[in-house]
């Protein structure tokens, strides 16, 4: 199954071999347990202004501008777009829900698989749609000495988030300055994603990169897959548990 899905990218992409040295690692949902809250505030937050909204729709959104998702179910349930006025109290009224919640815990196989990853000989990097100025110190607190803010890609890098290629395009071109010191984007097949959402899978299959999805969430494995996902972990401690192999595999195939 592995050496298939690897040997099938490496034909669709006209590669050789693999020579993987970076792994670029989503946030929200890989890192950190905390799509349960976004979900649960989406909710209430739809609820409140009259929209319908189960918690496990927030899945399929992650990634997407709150703008985005706002506009996506006023369409759907009103024929029409929100006003910016109508997003903006919204996404106050969610983001200050959201500021009540309990701070996430790291997602449980996290950090074994990132000291893996490191052992390997593999750089890890962070691919993220958040803009919290803090993300750095988090990320330190939770994961130490893993990760590098020369090697963090945030929403203040990008022009078009997930689904569009340019976060894990903009990955690739912090890897080459940190790893190479030049100009330019490592190639395709010295990099991999990590990612739970189906927006954030489009993003890497969009970009080119060979895409481990890892579905820590309610939605079927075939969501994942549609979205281009080349393999599939249902957890992120079942990729610790089998990076060993998986690096093998890429390193052999």
């Amino acid at each position: 199954m592995l050496q298939s899905a690897i040997r099938k990218y490496l034909q669709s992409k006209g590669l050789e071999k693999m020579n993987v040295r970076t792994a670029m690692f989503d946030m929200d949902g890989v890192l950190f347990d905390s799509m349960r809250n976004h979900a649960r505030c989406w909710h209430l937050t739809m609820e409140h202004f009259g929209f319908s909204f189960p918690e496990w729709e927030a899945y399929l959104h992650e990634g997407r501008t709150g703008a985005g998702t706002i506009n996506i179910v006023s369409m759907r349930e009103r024929g029409y777009p929100a006003t910016e006025d109508e997003c903006q109290a919204m996404y106050l009224y969610k983001s200050r829900l959201f500021d009540q919640c309990p701070e996430a815990e790291p997602m449980p196989g996290a950090f074994e698989l990132l000291k893996k990853v490191k052992a390997s000989g593999v750089t890890p990097m962070v691919v993220t749609g958040s803009g919290q100025k803090i993300l750095l110190s988090r990320l330190q607190k939770s994961f130490p000495g893993i990760f590098r803010q020369e090697l963090m890609v945030t929403a203040y890098d990008v022009k078009k988030g997930k689904p569009y290629p340019e976060p894990y395009l903009m990955g690739l071109e912090k890897g080459r300055r940190f790893l190479d010191g030049e100009p330019g984007s490592l190639p395709l097949n010295q990099s991999v994603v990590i990612e739970n959402a189906p927006l954030g899978v489009q993003a890497g299959v969009a970009a080119g990169v060979f895409t481990i999805a890892v579905n820590t969430g309610p939605l079927d494995d075939q969501v994942l897959y549609d979205a281009g996902a080349n393999i599939l972990y249902p957890s992120m401690q079942a990729l610790a548990d089998g990076w060993d192999q998986l690096f093998h595999e890429l390193t052999t195939a």
